[in-house]
């Protein structure tokens, strides 16, 4: 039997994907942690002339990353060393999605990724990972049907982007089966009799928006509504374990062929009943069968599970871009400023800019090429952060879409997942870096004409220094120099065109 006493009990229906989730019994990892002070040169180091503070930015998140490692606990069922929500002294399963997609940059220092072995290893046999863990003893935040115990479904997303960075197929191998028991587990317990998914505030993640009809309460309630995020979360978690699937030889199980037939009848009723034509915009659905017409960020799931008809996606990405909805002087708030309950010091998810909602869009945006948009939101959001780092010497966990300031309430020091805006969103985005471990290939969109890039960048097992020399104009070829142990293969992407290069040898 598993470990942890909660999965022993067998009230409901094992799941036998569950079964064979190898977390369950892993051995309690006894390594010691590591120290920023002793580790930092296996980070990467970014390069970019004239940014001092974005590049003290950076140093500050790492450090305070580092800070916040965490021991397993097998007292309390944790088998992994991970790196804490730094929040409340539980682990969340929502952010932690999110901060592991910086931490594989710190790979060669510390694996962040295997934070998420401590939610695998509280599954239980139905599937059931609760949303929140107490790291200091056993038990769980939630029961598993208390509608808030579970969610946002983006565990397979997070895997799969490490997958990408490093080319880990032995990890995609380990973490199928209890990934895919969730989803399952999903598909049974909060589905509505037409398939489509519900949610609650905080089973979303965006704890206070306006969601609901009038008479639910918007953080605890489901409100009867078709949760459109939860609805295309479904999606992009189905279509990554057939990625999966694929990768690791198993495509032919039956299961896949459920997730394929779920893609499909999904992604058509979130296309027939969630899409308001007029708008050009996914919205929730109302118990009276009435769209809700909230514009949240959350509909933006629907860039990265890659499910809009070709003939709707400009005009549905054109609200990112419109300076009455989206495009505030601090991008991208969670809430359109043309909601009567938008605020313009955020309210938290009523207008707040948020680091895991800005990445998403970001990764949205990069999938269907609209990579001009994504380089022009992540400039201006890392500005903004960089601009109140400058001012409070800190982090926070939201910030304010008026301006350059924290969110209205936003905790301190947060890294936490705003660890993403100085260094994913920074590389990927703002210096337009990405990886493709799986093709053997990096692609770099250069757009910045400052002297930048980055030393020490980890591609698989190696590590590649990267800098591209100051240009008059975005349009001009850029004169990249790419070092490495490894020949490799780098597409330089500038203006209209693109060339390729290989690394040299280091002397």
């Amino acid at each position: 039997m598993p470990n942890f006493q909660i999965n022993q009990d067998l009230t409901y229906n094992i799941s036998p994907v569950a079964e064979k989730n190898t977390f369950l019994n892993m051995p309690v990892e006894n390594a010691a942690l590591p120290k920023y002070e002793e580790i930092s040169h296996l980070l990467p180091t970014p390069v970019w002339d004239g940014h001092a503070d974005t590049i003290d930015c950076y140093n500050y998140a790492w450090r305070t990353a580092f800070g916040n490692l965490r021991q397993s606990n097998a007292d309390a069922n944790f088998v992994s060393n991970f790196i804490d929500t730094a929040f409340n002294g539980y682990l969340f399963m929502w952010d932690s999605s999110f901060i592991v997609m910086f931490g594989k940059y710190g790979d060669r220092a510390f694996n962040f990724q295997k934070t998420l072995d401590n939610f695998y290893s509280h599954q239980h046999l139905d599937g059931f990972i609760c949303r929140e863990l107490c790291e200091h003893e056993p038990g769980e935040q939630f029961s598993r049907h208390d509608p808030s115990s579970t969610g946002p479904n983006i565990l397979g997303w997070s895997e799969w982007e490490y997958y990408c960075q490093t080319g880990d197929i032995c990890r995609l191998e380990k973490v199928f089966d209890p990934l895919l028991a969730y989803h399952l587990w999903l598909k049974e317990y909060r589905t509505w009799r037409d398939g489509t998914y519900w949610s609650t505030g905080w089973g979303c993640g965006m704890d206070n928006q306006p969601r609901h009809e009038k008479g639910y309460n918007v953080t605890f309630s489901h409100g009867h509504m078709v949760w459109v995020d939860a609805c295309i979360q479904q999606v992009l978690s189905a279509k990554t374990l057939i990625k999966i699937a694929e990768v690791i030889g198993r495509s032919g199980e039956n299961e896949v062929s459920v997730l394929k037939k779920e893609v499909e009848d999904l992604t058509s009723v979130i296309n027939e009943k969630l899409w308001h034509d007029e708008d050009a915009f996914y919205y929730d659905l109302w118990k009276n069968g009435e769209l809700n017409r909230v514009k949240s960020v959350g509909a933006y799931w629907a860039l990265l599970a890659d499910i809009i008809p070709k003939e709707k996606i400009d005009r549905f990405v054109s609200h990112l871009d419109n300076e009455k909805e989206f495009k505030r002087p601090c991008r991208v708030p969670a809430l359109s400023a043309d909601h009567p309950q938008y605020k313009n010091d955020g309210d938290y998810w009523c207008g707040g800019v948020w680091a895991p909602t800005n990445y998403m869009v970001l990764k949205g945006l990069e999938k269907n090429g609209y990579n001009g948009l994504a380089h022009d939101i992540a400039k201006n959001c890392l500005e903004n952060v960089v601009a109140v780092f400058k001012r409070d010497q800190t982090l926070y966990e939201n910030y304010a879409p008026e301006g350059a300031d924290k969110g209205n309430p936003a905790e301190i020091d947060f890294v936490g997942w705003s660890g993403l805006f100085p260094i994913s969103i920074m590389f990927e985005y703002v210096f337009g870096i990405h990886s493709y471990a799986r093709e053997e290939k990096i692609v770099w969109d250069v757009r910045l004409t400052e002297k930048h890039g980055v030393k020490n960048y980890p591609f698989n097992d190696l590590s590649v220094d990267l800098i591209c020399e100051e240009r008059e104009t975005e349009d001009d070829e850029p004169v990249v120099t790419a070092l490495c142990d490894k020949p490799i293969e780098i597409e330089i992407r500038y203006g209209n065109k693109s060339k390729i290069i290989h690394a040299s040898a280091r002397d």
